[in-house]
């Protein structure tokens, strides 16, 4: 059976170490989740389009297995969050603040 990954222990210091901030971080990560979640969904809709078909029955549901294989690699890929929480704590997101940028 395959582990939850879900649920994981994290170290709240280590989240503001770039930032300063646990909440600008956890922004940060919200983005680039959504980021990663409408690029996923764009690659599996590409993918699942050379399955359209005209009829919508049960026996064409259960007989395109390749589509079926698809959805489910979509459904086991690492989650987004958990990417972009991954990415940020490896210091490969890229973010700045342009209020802080400003200069006096």
């Amino acid at each position: 059976m395959k582990e939850n990954t879900s649920i994981q222990t994290r170290n709240m210091n280590a989240f503001d170490k770039d930032t300063i901030n646990v909440y600008e971080s956890l922004a940060i990560i919200a983005k680039r989740a959504a980021q990663i979640a409408t690029k996923q969904k764009e690659d599996l809709q590409s993918e699942l389009s050379g399955f359209k078909s005209v009829g919508d029955s049960i026996e064409e549901f259960f007989e395109n297995r390749e589509q079926i294989e698809i959805s489910k690699r979509y459904e086991q890929a690492q989650k987004p969050v958990l990417q972009a929480i991954d990415e940020f704590l490896e210091g490969k997101t890229y973010h700045r603040n342009p209020k802080k940028d400003l200069p006096k």
